[in-house]
């Protein structure tokens, strides 16, 4: 074969075959530069192209082993891209069939160039006889059209593994942006059928339709792809600012051999772990540069030879230095000192902590450190020092410890003043201050006055004067709003009182309601937040102490009050026995003398009281004359007389003028100004009590009693004799009454009244009628009830006019017409007739019952538009003169008219049992039916309208009627049978 101009250089060919055209064919191969293998066999054929890299198989049409189209077969087994060439010396249109037919990649026919015709292409089956030139073209031919059928399907390859990546989202876009096609990974990240989304715009679809805004980035990118450029973006998918979606998307165009866009590929990788990641990277690191600028411990990284590696840049909180100062002063051993830690230890430990030690800073104050040393490898340095200032710490611990001391001392303490010597004393040891004072408020000239101070307060401020409990002063305002006050400089404060002060810092704590602790210093802004803490906790303490002392004080004040109280309550109980007695004997007197001697008596049986005597008021003499006494009187009776007098004098006579109790509790006071204090305190009487004897406004005396001891008489016994003497001013009024009952010999006075007030006598003006009351009235909570009889006017007239008196509550009309309330129209012929009984329930007091409180009794009362005329029984042995200042103090203008004296039955005492024998509600119904005519005959009012008038039941009226009748007949018949005494 000739030379030829084909280039095989580095192509692999193996050529089997023993004939001279396959050794001439094959030395024109490796002339053109390819690598020749010779296998004589198809075997070893085969195994070349099993073991060896092959870029091509040429064959001759059949082996002693085999046929090419068995090599083919068995070679389509290892690889389907290997060409495989038949060549054969002489060209047969039949064997070029059969092996074109089979797969061959050509066919060869090895002739002689010269007479060789042009060879048949591909589709033909007839052998062409070819130069060596061309020969080796179709070769290189085959080999290169095989090569680059292994490079498309190679590149398909990695393109369907690119398109299937699980961490990559991978779109296919057509040239104008639609989508062709998405991997499983884009896929799984919507929940749309992505089938039907092919051929939509690439950024109208459900990947970012859901962000505001990433729709036009993803736009934008595809349209830099369709411009021939390469695009990267970051797109969020989400619209959740919270849990952001993140993907980063690139976008390159595919072009065609000419350069032309034929479509786009997109992928995205979700970057959210890692955006997540980085973000809490930056704010990890932005928290560690905000703490190591601002933390206060120091950190510091050193090598071995104690050389600074790093400096924190907050060195300065502790040590006053700044970072490149700190590096200047030289080692750390310069900054802490050499013996901080033992090396061997922290080698087999690998960190200590808490070393304290001592440094001093730029400022030249020393702190007390806690520092840790550990073994690290960050960049140059080794150790690492982490150093905690605690010298405030330390300070507070030794404060502590002196308050625990303090505490201890107050424990006993039993004043207030000692105790503020104690805070005084104890606040330069706590606080480093030595200007002090304690102001303590006195409550009864309200204000603070200082009850301790120190020599250094002395000293720079000057004496302390009280101040006021007001707002006036740093004091005054500490303790009223209960503030404390922390003065960085006080001479800025208008509240300041000594302006000549040398103290600058100033703070007053409250003491709670006891009062102000007050320090000062001359430094300005002396009070950091250590001394400002202890200042608190001493002045806490001091008011806890002050607490205790002020319960004890108290608790030990409620125990005297408490055994005084005791003392007072057993002589009160002594009193009330005495008085228990007295009142028995009261009760049980038959005379008024037997009350007299009575009461003394048991007065005096008490061992309180030396002597008692009990006088009469004398008007007419001026003084209360002695009727009778008991106990040690000694001649006192007989040495003065006992002038009423209000001002001075014996508590006797005193009583008698002012009517009030009188007491005097230290005779020995006024000994030179008034002899009767000499007279009682030679006979030993120490304490006097004098108590009127009143009863209704009717006195029946003065009783006087002696004390041997001062102040006997206290509040409590005052009381309780005052009550004494109410209970024996009734018993004589008791007893008088029953001497009233008893005596059959009485006078009737007769008073002529001109009183306007006189109830009877306005109502019988506003009628202009006569009016008359005959006895009988009823004492009850709702008021007073009498009966009164009308004359000359019509009765309804008279019950409107009476309705309307304020002295009138209620008015019934009880005979003279229908029984009804007042105001009711009667029947037609009652209405027109005059007079009747009328039941007046009264607002005032009626003198009737005052008078029977003094065994007096109102027989009748008259009264017409222009008079009035008062008649009274007065039994005898009941004081005339006093029943007529009764009458007197009762209306303005009375005049006594007749006085007569008058002789009742004997019977009088059986009629007094009977009347004593009835109950109050049996004697109202009586006396109503009485007034209504129950008992006339003809009887003007039945017993049912009695019973309406009084709003009781028939049946009742008629068992209280009977009752009262059935006493009356036994008191009449059974007890004897003389009759009853006409009434006068």
């Amino acid at each position: 074969m000739t030379p030829t101009t084909a280039s095989l250089d580095s192509s692999h060919v193996v050529v089997a075959g023993d004939t001279a055209a396959i050794d001439d064919y094959a030395d024109a191969l490796a002339a053109a530069g390819a690598d020749v293998r010779r296998p004589e066999t198809a075997a070893a054929a085969l195994e070349t192209v099993r073991t060896d890299p092959i870029d091509c198989l040429v064959t001759e049409a059949a082996l002693p082993d085999a046929t090419a189209v068995e090599i083919l077969e068995a070679t389509r087994e290892e690889s389907s891209t290997l060409p495989v060439i038949a060549a054969t010396a002489d060209g047969d249109e039949t064997v070029a069939s059969e092996l074109i037919g089979a797969g061959v990649t050509d066919y060869l026919a090895l002739r002689d160039p010269d007479s060789e015709p042009e060879a048949p292409d591909a589709e033909s089956a007839h052998p062409v006889e070819r130069s060596g030139e061309e020969l080796l073209t179709r070769t290189e031919r085959a080999i290169r059209t095989a090569q680059r059928a292994e490079t498309r399907r190679e590149r398909a390859r990695r393109f369907d593994a690119v398109l299937e990546d699980t961490r990559t989202a991978t779109w296919v876009l057509d040239a104008d942006g639609t989508l062709e096609r998405a991997n499983r990974t884009a896929r799984d990240l919507v929940d749309a059928d992505v089938d039907a989304l092919v051929g939509d715009p690439f950024w109208t679809l459900p990947w970012w339709s859901a962000a505001e805004g990433t729709m036009a980035d993803v736009r934008r990118l595809v349209e830099m792809a369709q411009s021939g450029s390469f695009g990267n973006a970051v797109v969020s998918r989400s619209a959740s600012l919270a849990n952001p979606d993140v993907i980063d998307l690139s976008v390159r165009p595919v072009r065609d051999d000419g350069g032309t866009v034929t479509s786009i590929v997109v992928e995205g990788v979700d970057i959210t772990d890692r955006v997540s990641l980085e973000r809490d990277l930056r704010r990890s690191e932005e928290l560690h540069r905000v703490t190591l600028n601002n933390m206060t411990d120091t950190v510091l990284i050193t090598n071995e030879a104690g050389e600074y590696t790093y400096v924190c840049p907050n060195v300065h909180f502790i040590f006053g230095y700044t970072a490149a100062e700190i590096e200047d002063l030289g080692t750390i051993d310069d900054l802490l000192g050499a013996d901080l830690f033992d090396r061997e230890e922290l080698a087999e430990n690998g960190v200590l902590k808490n070393l304290e030690c001592t440094a001093t800073d730029k400022a030249g104050r020393e702190h007390t450190l806690l520092v840790n040393v550990r073994e690290v490898a960050i960049q140059d340095g080794t150790l690492l020092y982490s150093c905690r200032d605690v010298t405030k710490r330390k300070q507070r611990e030794e404060a502590l410890a002196t308050l625990q001391e303090t505490a201890r001392d107050f424990l006993y303490a039993e004043t207030h003043e000692e105790i503020a010597s104690h805070v005084v004393d104890d606040t330069p040891s706590v606080l480093d201050l030595d200007a002090s004072a304690v102001y303590l408020f006195d409550d009864d000239a309200t204000e603070l006055r200082p009850a301790a101070r120190s020599r250094g307060m002395r000293d720079r401020h000057g004496p302390l004067p009280s101040v006021g409990a007001d707002d006036t002063t740093l004091v005054g305002h500490s303790f009223v709003a209960d503030d404390a006050l922390f003065l960085d400089d006080a001479h800025d404060d208008d509240r300041l009182g000594n302006r000549a002060s040398d103290l600058r810092s100033v703070a007053a704590i409250p003491l709670g309601s006891h009062g102000v602790f007050l320090i000062g210093s001359t430094s300005v802004g002396a009070f950091d937040d250590v001394t400002r803490e202890l200042a608190d906790l001493l002045a806490a303490t001091a008011e806890a102490a002050l607490d205790r002392v002020t319960r004890e004080s108290r608790l030990r004040e409620q125990e005297r009050t408490l055994q005084r109280r005791n003392e007072e309550l057993t002589g009160l109980n002594r009193v009330n026995e005495t008085i228990r007695a007295i009142d028995r004997a009261v009760v049980r007197a038959e005379t008024g003398a037997e009350i007299d001697h009575s009461v003394c008596e048991h007065l005096t049986d008490d061992d309180r009281f030396r002597f008692a005597w009990i006088g009469t008021v004398d008007e007419r003499s001026g003084t209360v004359e002695p009727r009778a006494w008991a106990g040690e009187a000694d001649g006192y009776l007989d040495a003065r007389p006992f002038t009423i007098g209000a001002d001075e004098g014996d508590p006797a006579g005193r009583a008698a003028a002012t009517g009030e109790t009188t007491v005097v509790e230290n005779v020995a006071e006024r000994v030179r100004e008034e002899s009767w204090r000499r007279d009682a305190l030679s006979r030993e009487y120490r304490s006097v009590v004098s108590i009127p004897l009143v009863y209704n406004d009717l006195s029946h005396g003065i009783l006087t009693v002696y004390a041997t001891t001062r102040n006997a008489v206290d509040d409590t016994t005052r009381a309780v004799l005052g009550e004494l003497g109410e209970t024996i001013a009734a018993g004589f009024s008791a007893n008088e009454r029953k001497k009233a009952l008893l005596t059959t010999s009485l006078t009737r006075v007769e008073f002529a009244v001109d009183d306007p007030t006189f109830v009877l006598s306005r109502l019988a003006r506003r009628a202009d009628c006569t009016i008359a009351y005959h006895g009988g009235v009823r004492q009850t909570d709702e008021g007073r009830y009498v009966f009164v009889t009308v004359q000359d006017a019509p009765l309804d007239a008279v019950a409107d006019a009476a309705a309307d008196l304020v002295a009138i509550d209620d008015v019934r009309r009880i005979n003279g017409g229908r029984a009804n309330d007042a105001g009711a129209s009667g029947d037609a012929d009652d209405a027109g007739g005059t007079g009747g009984v009328l039941r007046l329930r009264l607002t005032s007091p009626f003198l009737a019952l005052d008078l029977a409180d003094h065994g007096a009794v109102v027989r009748e009362a008259t009264a017409d538009p222009d008079s009035a005329t008062l008649v009274v029984a007065v039994p005898d042995g009941i004081g005339l003169r006093r029943v007529t200042e009764l009458v007197r103090e009762t209306f303005s203008d009375v005049e006594l008219r007749s006085k007569r004296t008058l002789d009742r039955s004997l019977d009088h005492d059986r009629s007094a049992r009977v009347l004593a024998d009835v109950t109050d509600r049996q004697l109202e119904v009586v006396q109503t039916a009485y007034y209504s005519g129950f008992f006339e005959s003809p009887r003007e009012h039945t017993g049912e309208e009695v019973a309406d008038t009084l709003d009781i039941s028939p049946p009742a009226f008629y068992r209280h009627v009977r009752t009262v009748q059935r006493k009356v007949f036994t008191a009449l018949f059974e007890e004897g049978t003389v009759p009853l005494a006409a009434r006068e």
